[in-house]
């Protein structure tokens, strides 16, 4: 049977409830009763829901955010085993038990918050349309932030990546990408991905971050300008080879690209006998820790990476010399090739 998602005001929940005789209380038990009385009558398919979600995301441009709520999805359906469910199904009992099943995949508690908080937000949309009534069903289970283990490394781990003698092509392009971010202050990959030959110009780099559409201006030092022509792109648009093709296609040709240079990361990390992980974001952690133990103000370091809480950055951030950041960053680059 085809599923249909029926937008409901709580006026006429309140009212078919009503018309069944039922007064709702303020036990979570009433509560319970009278959205599955309401249920029998009313079919809310909570995967739909999700779906509409992903779908306003993808068409307000919004793919990244999109692409959190696919994973959160793809889970749920996995724990359900393909059976749907209504918004009066999501039960404490029921994310209780979601969250021991991913533990068992052996999960990071970030990483389940992560889901939970997704579904949570389209379970708090179904109760503002009247779709159910709200049981708080994610009050036991972890939704917080755990602190992590650092992943930034030290200059000394840089030098040694740097100055690695790579036979492999795959691993030395990757590596190169590594230090390209670092040297441009931390970029997120994205935005490397995006760069445009024309955002250079004269020994100046103007991009505008993806994620928050903040615009920085970066000082073009020659080592980045050494990897830029080491790896010309091919297209006649895009600065790096990481996009080959300005087709509507992107997204997809620069998440398959990022897979590639992390999975060769972590050989070259291995290589460089990193303690940890190597992967494109540890460039952006360790510019800022590395900024921060050679005394660069944090305000500066905020400003230098396009911090992405902006109305914390403009608290002390009013305006900030741009020469200060290009400095710092210079400061720290001839730190790596002393």
């Amino acid at each position: 049977m085809a599923r249909i998602i029926i937008n409901l005001s709580k006026e006429n929940i309140q009212n078919l409830l009503h018309d069944k005789d039922i007064t709702v209380g303020s036990g979570s038990a009433t509560s319970q009763l009278a959205v599955s009385i309401a249920s029998e009558e009313i079919h809310v398919s909570f995967f739909n829901l999700i779906e509409e979600k992903i779908h306003k995301m993808n068409h307000d441009c919004n793919y990244r955010t999109a692409e959190t709520y696919i994973a959160a999805y793809k889970k749920l359906r996995l724990f359900r085993e393909e059976k749907d469910l209504a918004p009066s199904d999501i039960t404490p009992e029921l994310m209780d038990s979601f969250q021991t099943w991913l533990k068992k995949q052996d999960l990071t508690m970030n990483t389940i918050s992560f889901y939970m908080r997704k579904l949570r937000a389209v379970y708090n949309q179904a109760v503002e349309q009247g779709l159910t009534i709200d049981l708080r069903p994610f009050r036991h289970v972890y939704t917080g932030i755990a602190k992590t283990s650092k992943r930034a490394i030290t200059i000394n781990d840089l030098k040694r990546i740097k100055e690695l003698q790579l036979d492999d092509p795959m691993l030395e392009y990757a590596r190169d990408m590594f230090l390209f971010s670092f040297y441009t202050r931390g970029m997120a990959f994205v935005d490397m991905a995006y760069l445009r030959k024309s955002d250079v110009s004269g020994n100046v780099l103007t991009y505008r971050r993806k994620k928050t559409g903040q615009q920085l201006t970066i000082r073009w030092e020659r080592s980045m300008q050494e990897i830029a022509q080491r790896y010309p792109s091919k297209s006649g648009y895009y600065l790096l080879p990481i996009i080959h093709t300005h087709n509507g296609k992107e997204r997809n040709q620069y998440r398959h690209v990022q897979t590639l240079i992390n999975e060769s990361l972590k050989t070259v990390g291995e290589m460089a006998k990193i303690n940890h992980k190597l992967t494109m974001y540890v460039a952006r952690h360790s510019w800022a820790s590395i900024a921060r133990q050679m005394g660069v103000p944090l305000n500066v370091i905020s400003h230098g990476m396009g911090h992405s809480n902006e109305k914390t950055t403009e608290i002390y951030l009013k305006s900030v010399d741009m020469t200060i950041v290009d400095e710092a960053n210079r400061n720290i680059m001839q730190q790596l090739d002393t």
